[in-house]
C-alpha cells in the first residue's frame, strides 16, 4: 500500500527510501514495501504482504530505530525495581507467547528475521516485550498481589459527530501521553496493506504489530482510538494480550459491533482502555470501556464522546480502580470537566480546526486558569508541574502530550490524517535543559532525546 502523493515528482520525495544502502529489491521479501523521508519528524514506512513478509520488511527497514526501543524498554522495564530483562522474557514466552495467534507469531518472527539481516540481535521473545510492555505493568501488578495500580494517565482524545459537528459527520482526535523518554521515537507513520483483512494507515513505534497508543483507520470505514483508563487493576494470565486484540481490531473489523467482540474475546484486562470508535459507513460514533469484570459499549448517531482517563461506569471505577472520582484536582478529571466545556462551547462547529485547538488546549478547569500548561491541561505538560502525575510521573517527570493526530469522516474516507509530532501548542522539550534543572532523572540522560514542537503533517495511503 503506497503513500498517496502527486505522481511522479513528489512520489521520488516522500517514498525515496531514507536509507539508499538498502537496497530494497535485494530481497523478495522487501517487495512492494518502502521507507520515506522523514516528514516533520514522521517517518512513513510503507509495509505490505503476508504477515511474515511484513514483519521482516518491518525489522529491516526500521532496524536501527527498533534497536534503540528495545534499549528504551529495556531501561524503562528494569529502572529501580527488582525485576531484569530475562524476568520479562520469561513472562512473554510464558504467559503471552501461547496466546498470540500463528499470524501474529509469524510477524513477530519475520521482524526477528528482518532485525537479523541488518545486524540487529534480538528474537521473537524480545518483540513480544517490547509489544506487550505497556501491559506487562498489569501483569506484575497481578503479581504482586495488591501491588500499585498498573495504569497511568495516558492521553487525551475526542470523537463527535451529528449536531455537534460542523458537516454532521464524524470528526476524531488523540494526543498520546507518554513518557518522553519513549515517547521522542512514536514518529512512524505505518501504511499496511496485510494479505488479509483491511489496509490500515495508524501511527506507532517502532517494532509494535499494534499501534500502541491506538490511533488507526482501515479501509472498511473505521476510525479508532482510545485513552486509558487511570488507576485500573486487574489482570487475566489465560487471556488473549491487548496488543494482539488491538492488532486484529483495526485489521478485521468493519463495524463498531466486530470491533467490539474482538476486543472483548480472550479480554486479558491488560490496557484497559476506553475505547473511541467512529464507523464512516452508518456516521455512528461509539465508547467501549472495556475493563476485565465490567464493560459497556456506548453508541450514537448524533453526539460526542471523550477520554481523559477517567472510568466511565461507576461499578468499573469501585470495583476495577483506585481511581479518587471526586477529586476535581487530578488530572483525568479536570481534562474531562474541560472536555465537556469545550463540546458544549463548540456544539454544531467542530471540525479539524476546532479539534486541533483542543488537542493543544492550556485551560486548567481546577483553577479556571487559562494558559497554565500542566498534567491538567488537555496538552499535558507533566514536566511542568510541580505536583507530577503520581504515582505514575514524579513532580516535573519528563511527560506529557508527545504526538498528535487527528482525521474526519472526508478524510477517512480518504484513507487520510494529519499529526503532529511533539506538543502541538507550540511548546518544545529540551533534554539538556531539563537535566540540568531535574538531576533526578539523570538515569535517563544516555537515551532521553529533544522533542520539539513540529506542524501538523497530512499522511495518505494509496486506494
Amino acid at each position: 500500500m503506497r503513500l498517496k502523493i502527486l505522481f511522479p515528482g513528489a512520489l521520488l520525495l516522500l517514498l525515496a527510501p531514507a536509507l539508499p544502502s538498502l537496497e530494497p529489491a535485494a530481497d523478495p521479501r522487501l517487495a512492494g514495501a518502502s521507507r520515506g523521508e522523514m516528514k516533520n519528524g514522521w517517518v512513513p514506512v510503507r509495509l505490505q504482504g503476508s504477515p511474515g513478509q511484513i514483519g521482516f520488511q518491518h525489522g529491516y527497514l526500521l532496524a536501527r530505530e527498533i534497536e534503540d526501543t528495545l534499549a528504551v524498554t529495556r531501561l524503562q522495564l528494569t529502572h529501580g525495581v527488582a525485576r531484569d530483562w530475562n524476568f520479562y522474557r520469561s513472562a512473554a514466552e510464558k504467559v503471552l507467547w501461547p496466546r498470540v495467534p500463528e499470524e501474529h507469531r509469524e510477524e513477530i518472527r519475520g521482524m526477528a528475521a528482518g532485525l537479523a539481516a541488518r545486524g540487529v540481535k534480538a528474537d521473537a521473545v524480545d518483540l513480544t516485550v517490547l509489544n506487550a510492555n505497556i501491559e506487562l505493568g498489569y501483569y506484575t501488578a497481578w503479581l504482586d498481589k495488591g501491588g500499585k495500580p498498573a495504569a497511568p494517565d495516558r492521553c487525551s482524545a475526542f470523537v463527535a459527530t451529528g449536531s455537534y459537528t460542523r458537516d454532521g459527520k464524524v470528526v476524531i482526535g488523540h494526543n498520546n501521553w507518554s513518557g518522553y523518554l519513549e515517547g521522542a521515537r512514536w514518529n512512524i507513520i505505518f501504511d499496511l496493506r496485510p494479505s488479509k483483512g483491511h489496509r490500515i494507515l495508524m501511527d506507532g513505534f517502532p517494532g509494535f504489530i499494534h499501534s500502541g497508543d491506538d490511533f488507526g483507520l482501515n479501509s472498511a470505514g473505521l476510525v479508532i482510538t482510545e485513552t486509558t483508563i487511570t488507576a485500573f487493576h486487574g489482570f487475566d494470565p489465560r487471556g488473549v494480550p491487548e496488543f494482539v486484540r488491538a492488532r486484529r481490531a483495526m485489521q478485521y473489523a468493519a463495524s463498531i459491533d466486530e470491533f467490539a467482540a474482538i476486543m472483548k474475546e480472550g479480554n486479558n484486562g491488560g490496557y484497559a482502555n476506553a475505547w473511541l470508535v467512529a464507523d464512516l459507513n452508518r456516521n455512528e460514533i461509539a465508547r467501549l470501556e472495556l475493563g476485565l469484570k465490567n464493560v459497556t459499549l456506548e453508541r450514537s448517531r448524533d453526539g460526542y464522546f471523550v477520554g481523559s482517563n477517567f472510568p466511565v461506569l461507576p461499578k468499573l471505577a469501585a470495583e476495577e480502580t483506585d481511581f479518587p472520582v471526586k477529586d476535581m484536582s487530578v488530572s483525568a478529571n479536570a481534562r474531562r470537566v474541560r472536555w465537556e466545556q469545550l463540546m458544549a462551547q463548540h456544539k454544531g462547529r467542530i471540525d479539524m480546526a476546532a479539534g486541533k485547538a483542543f488537542l493543544a488546549d492550556h485551560f486548567d478547569s481546577y483553577e479556571q486558569k487559562a494558559g497554565a500548561p500542566s498534567e491538567r491541561t488537555l496538552c499535558g505538560h507533566v514536566d511542568l508541574s510541580p505536583r507530577g502525575l503520581k504515582p505514575w510521573q514524579e513532580p516535573f517527570g519528563p511527560a506529557g502530550a508527545v504526538q498528535n493526530k487527528m482525521t474526519t469522516a472526508e478524510m477517512a474516507r480518504r484513507m487520510e490524517m494529519e499529526a503532529a509530532l511533539g506538543h502541538s501548542c507550540g511548546i518544545g522539550f529540551r533534554a539538556a535543559e531539563f537535566l540540568a534543572k531535574h538531576p533526578e532523572f539523570g538515569w535517563m540522560k544516555p537515551l532521553l532525546k529533544d522533542l520539539p514542537s513540529q506542524p501538523w503533517t497530512k499522511f495518505a495511503a494509496a486506494r
